[in-house]
């Protein structure tokens, strides 16, 4: 796809910028599969590849049962 931006960007010339693209989510509603993919592949999440954040076993807590 491409992005347009309609009015001018108020930075000086040849500025790096960072845009965020925010979807509404009636239109476009993300599957636990995407969301889970995008997570992976974003480096906002990379401190949890860390063996030291890895603090629980399938033995903590309770299963959570939904009735």
């Amino acid at each position: 796809g491409q992005l347009v931006i309609e009015k001018p960007l108020l930075t000086a010339l040849n500025k790096h910028v960072k845009i965020i693209v925010l979807f509404d989510q009636e239109e476009d509603e993300f599957d636990e599969t995407t969301w889970l993919r995008s997570v992976s592949v974003n480096p906002a999440f990379d401190f949890l590849k860390d063996e030291a954040e890895d603090i629980y076993t399938i033995n903590d807590g309770e299963p959570f049962v939904y009735n």
